[in-house]
């Protein structure tokens, strides 16, 4: 079984979908943790447990159990264990280091998936793609405006984060290829869900509203909602295509860090989101353009 045929132009709106739900999710685990104080452990356990258990109720009627059953279930064990990894390693990183080292470090991530794509998934990337992609990383650096003077060893951690990340978006459009989208949505959480129950329970404190209620609900719904649009977006098109676009998930983080933090963004932030957007622009058109030319 082979992955769908490309449809560029669909998969890069899938993946700014997917990119503008996870900056939510983020802005929502922010806010439970420094806001209202919820135990960072705690707000990641709960959005990999109520992702799973939604998978599980939308999922069941539509395919029986049967249809839970994958035909590589090892890969998809990995795959699981990738994006909870990806998750933890951020966590440890950012007990030690600014934001902005781990985001500049993470955003490595396309560059990383363009080298893999050739050898693992026989996705080869061209040049122009390769400078699209180097030059929205540079949008990235001026937004982030890293220092690394006396680089900390937990650097490792966000290294660790960013290799995880790939190996997940590899992973991803790897079993696009051998089993329904559904399948594939349903293993996303579990390893998240499974592994971190018992440092999630030892940190547990209950809810004083019913508004940290709804924001967990939240948390898992976007995290769900994100990751079925990010498998159909591997579904569709080649991950070097694809994973770029990553990088358009700085402006709805900008939108949410002024909405609901007061982040107001300066000069560089506004020329590093201005690359960023442009990079993306020439990557979307000219997938459309090669696909109208070869169609």
């Amino acid at each position: 079984m082979t992955p769908a045929r490309h449809d560029s132009a669909t998969a890069i709106a899938l993946m700014c979908g997917a990119v503008t739900l996870f900056a939510v999710l983020d802005a929502t685990a922010k806010y439970l943790a420094g806001k209202i104080g919820v135990p960072v452990v705690q707000v990641i356990w709960m959005r990999f447990f109520i992702h799973a258990v939604l998978s599980i109720l939308i999922l069941a009627p539509l395919l029986g159990k049967s249809g839970f059953v994958s035909t590589k279930p090892g890969h998809q064990v990995l795959r699981s264990i990738l994006l909870a990894s990806t998750t933890a390693f951020n966590f440890a990183a950012l007990k030690y280091l600014q934001l902005d080292q781990t985001v500049t470090i993470f955003f490595l991530a396309p560059l990383l998936v363009a080298a893999l794509a050739g050898p693992v998934l026989g996705e080869w990337v061209g040049w122009r793609r390769l400078l699209a992609i180097l030059t929205g990383f540079l949008g990235v650096v001026f937004v982030t405006k890293p220092g690394f003077g006396g680089i900390h060893w937990a650097v490792l951690f966000s290294f660790g984060a960013t290799i995880t990340y790939a190996l997940y978006g590899i992973h991803t459009r790897y079993m696009s290829g051998h089993d329904r989208s559904e399948v594939n949505l349903f293993y996303t959480a579990i390893a998240g869900a499974v592994l971190g129950a018992p440092f999630g329970i030892a940190v547990w404190q209950w809810p004083q509203d019913i508004l940290t209620w709804g924001l967990f609900a939240w948390t898992g719904i976007t995290g769900l909602a994100g990751h079925w649009l990010l498998v159909l977006a591997y579904k569709r098109a080649p991950a070097p295509v694809v994973t770029p676009f990553v990088y358009v998930g700085l402006i709805p983080m900008i939108f949410l860090g002024y909405a609901m933090f007061g982040d107001v963004p300066d000069i560089w932030t506004l020329l590093g989101g201005g690359i960023v957007i442009g990079s993306g622009l020439y990557l979307y058109f000219r997938e459309h353009h090669l696909e109208k030319a070869g169609g």
